[in-house]
């Protein structure tokens, strides 16, 4: 491929730029998510956006659509000994963040909640809602058996969604499932691909593949001509043990107590290999074909699949971009920030003392914009304006002359301008806040 040395270069397709002021949105989300994550005790963790290829086949499974389709691996540059590593970005990250605990012994001293943000990479055909690159936020519990850490989960994925404005029922409902224990699995895998196979003739080349490899994928089928067969397959609740069962009731116990509404659907599976016993999703109407927007479960074999000890542990998943979409679909849109107030200076011969000024007001917390270079009064009020602020302060000659800045009310006609002291800026810079906490 030849380019002109000034061609203009642009994104790879499906990897975007987040520009202001949407990254604002991003941001708002970001805080509402770590302010319920830390209520609930989890800890941030962030690991290389490069892995081993090696990880992923061991830990999502050579026979899934990630690894076979759509992961980024590569062979990186060869070493002074000819030896080259096979790496991968990462396409989600449990498996990254199992990698680390066994690497750093981090478990060694007990469980441990933990959460990330970051994005991932899978290469697929980009549409709205789903890139090759994408963001997710994630939590993993780790180390903790029994349903109740299960159900802790789940709630706290509730408040969550609570918390960002959607309403269970209107917005999204939450759908669980029981995986059971990989004997369980085995035997209605024999009953499920001794069904499929019945069904043959009905299955596309793509779920005739799968019935011998991940035949509970079959089942996830959007086709509606294989609905009415997929809905009268063998359903592995039915082969559930009683431990499975006991787990899963004391799942919905909790939750039932909690008041939190959901729908059990036997044929809701998760996309890897991993994942045993308690299975969930949050899935809207809004969004049309990309419906799911949270989705997790217990994953109790994975630690041991990766070379650790083994270790009980549930988690789930969280894209950015598809709630966003789904906040800005159903009316919760934050605006963006502005700053507190708006620094207009006529002259340039004052801008010693003005910038000292404004330096004393963002230490006591005030956010302030100053107006760039010099240019007219009415200019600047006009920038002023634009910027959403809710105060103008103005650094006049003769209200500098005086020790003084003029505060100007930009939101409120009605509100008198004032004169502030210039050697009492953190007296007066509470008000400026004030104003902001009450917007």
């Amino acid at each position: 491929m030849t380019e002109t040395k000034n061609q203009a270069l642009q994104a790879v397709k499906g990897m975007n730029d987040i520009l202001p002021p949407e990254a604002a949105r991003w941001e708002w989300l970001e805080a509402k998510m770590r302010s319920v994550l830390q209520r609930y005790g989890y800890q941030n963790i962030r690991t290389p956006i490069v892995e081993p290829t090696a990880l992923f086949v061991r830990g999502i499974g050579e026979v899934t659509d990630i690894v076979e389709k759509e992961m980024y691996a590569f062979e990186d540059r060869a070493d002074k000994h000819g030896q080259a590593e096979h790496l991968a970005l990462r396409p989600e990250m449990t498996a990254g963040v199992v990698r680390a605990m066994i690497e750093h012994s981090f478990l060694r001293e007990g469980g441990r909640r933990l959460y990330y943000f970051g994005p991932m990479f899978r290469r697929e055909k980009p549409q709205k809602g789903r890139y090759r690159q994408f963001h997710q936020m994630g939590i993993e519990a780790l180390g903790f058996h029994g349903p109740d850490v299960d159900a802790e989960v789940i709630l706290l994925g509730s408040r969550l969604l609570q918390e960002l404005g959607l309403v269970a029922g209107e917005h999204v409902r939450l759908e669980l499932n029981c995986l059971g224990e990989p004997a369980e699995r085995q035997a209605h895998r024999a009953a499920l691909v001794a069904y499929l196979e019945q069904h043959k003739d009905m299955l596309d080349e793509d779920s005739q593949r799968r019935m011998y490899t991940n035949p509970l994928r079959v089942l996830d089928t959007k086709n509606p001509a294989l609905q009415e067969m997929a809905n009268a397959a063998p359903k592995l609740l039915d082969f559930l043990g009683e431990a499975s069962q006991a787990h899963f009731n004391g799942v919905r116990a909790i939750l039932d107590a909690a008041g939190v509404a959901y729908t059990i659907n036997p044929r809701l599976v998760r996309g890897l290999d991993y994942y045993n016993l308690t299975v969930f999703e949050w899935i809207t109407e809004r969004l049309g074909s990309q419906g799911t927007v949270c989705g997790g479960g217990r994953y109790d074999g994975l630690i041991e699949q990766l070379g650790g000890k083994p270790t009980p542990a549930v988690g789930f998943g969280m894209g950015f971009e598809r709630m966003l979409l789904l906040l800005e679909e159903v009316g919760v849109a934050p605006g963006a920030p502005v700053p507190d107030a708006y620094a207009i200076v006529p002259d340039a011969e004052g801008l010693p003392r003005v910038m000292v000024a404004l330096e004393q007001l963002r230490a006591s917390g005030v956010s302030v914009l100053m107006h760039p270079g010099q240019s007219s009064m009415k200019s600047q009020f006009k920038k002023a304006d634009a910027s959403g602020s809710r105060y103008a302060l103005v650094f006049g000659a003769d209200e500098l002359a005086a020790g003084q800045v003029a505060v100007k009310p930009l939101r409120d006609a009605a509100a008198p301008q004032t004169l502030q002291p210039l050697d009492q800026v953190s007296a007066w810079a509470e008000t400026l806040k004030q104003a902001g906490r009450d917007a």
